[in-house]
């Protein structure tokens, strides 16, 4: 291997992507500087999973288009690419499944065919396809897998989306607790943002702080998803806030529009719903 002694990291960010900016692809970029400076890290690839339609978010155009979308815009990348598992299901799957699905794919690449509520092990017994350079994490039917030899999966994110745990029924406690323990979280953040506060005040996120990896965002970069689809409604330019495929893609199929916009509507969003009825149950 190239660098033995560095723990491997494949990044994971979870979303929209309604539709995917140039700043969703900048996060995967400062993520990748920050590990590879520590010089404890390096990163071998990124994944994009886009959001199923079953979400329920406001102005949410279908799956099919966002995943296309994004693998327009990742087309050109030699280590970030689009995952649409999680997309392609018929329900809405909370981000921690998610990342046990990856998790567990790294582990054993053949046993992901039902792992919505899977626990990441891997099944003994499993013959598994050997690829030249590969190490397979589970060389003896008893042995535990060496830490360093499976990459590790962190969920990528900017500071809204780490300061969305704290809206009520949005995420369940226990999702929290298992994300930033077994997993970890990068957290891009502008500079002077309150998110270390944020963290400060979370007993879960305070606990599991050293799991948490704050990246400053010094070239600041104000692109949302919202603003796009704000001026494509007004009929203004987007070109060069998403990347020339995907504003091609946009036109060529007439995307976003007020009633596009007006999508979903009066829907509760799907985890507020699951999670408010489960806490009542």
């Amino acid at each position: 291997m190239e660098h033995p002694d560095k723990t491997e990291v494949v990044l994971l960010a979870c979303g929209s992507f309604n539709p995917i900016t140039n700043m969703h692809l900048r996060l995967f970029e400062l993520a990748k500087d920050y590990f590879h400076e520590t010089g404890k890290y390096k990163v071998i690839k990124g994944i994009i999973s886009p959001v199923g339609d079953a979400y329920k978010k406001k102005g949410l155009i279908s799956a099919n288009h966002r995943v296309t979308m994004a693998k327009l815009a990742t087309k050109n990348s030699d280590w970030v690419e689009v995952d649409d598992w999680e997309s392609s299901q018929s329900e809405w799957l909370e981000t921690l499944k998610v990342l046990r699905y990856h998790h567990q794919k790294l582990l054993s690449p053949d046993a992901t065919s039902s792992l919505q509520n899977a626990i990441p092990v891997t099944k003994p017994g499993r013959k598994r396809k050997q690829e030249p350079n590969r190490h397979d994490p589970v060389k003896k039917k008893n042995q535990s897998p060496d830490i360093k030899s499976v990459p590790q999966v962190k969920l990528l994110c900017g500071s809204d989306m780490l300061e969305s745990f704290g809206i009520p029924n949005l995420w369940k406690l226990e999702d929290i607790t298992e994300i930033v323990k077994n997993y970890g979280l990068v957290c891009i953040s502008r500079a002077g943002s309150s998110v270390q506060k944020f963290i400060y005040e979370s007993d879960i996120l305070w606990r599991h702080k050293n799991n948490i990896h704050l990246v400053e965002e010094w070239i600041t970069n104000d692109i949302s998803s919202t603003k796009i689809r704000r001026a494509l409604r007004r009929g203004q330019s987007i070109r060069y806030l998403v990347p020339d495929v995907v504003q091609a893609y946009i036109e060529k199929n007439n995307l976003y529009s007020p009633e596009s916009e007006d999508r979903n509507a009066g829907v509760v969003l799907a985890p507020l719903q699951k999670h408010a009825s489960d806490s009542k149950n």
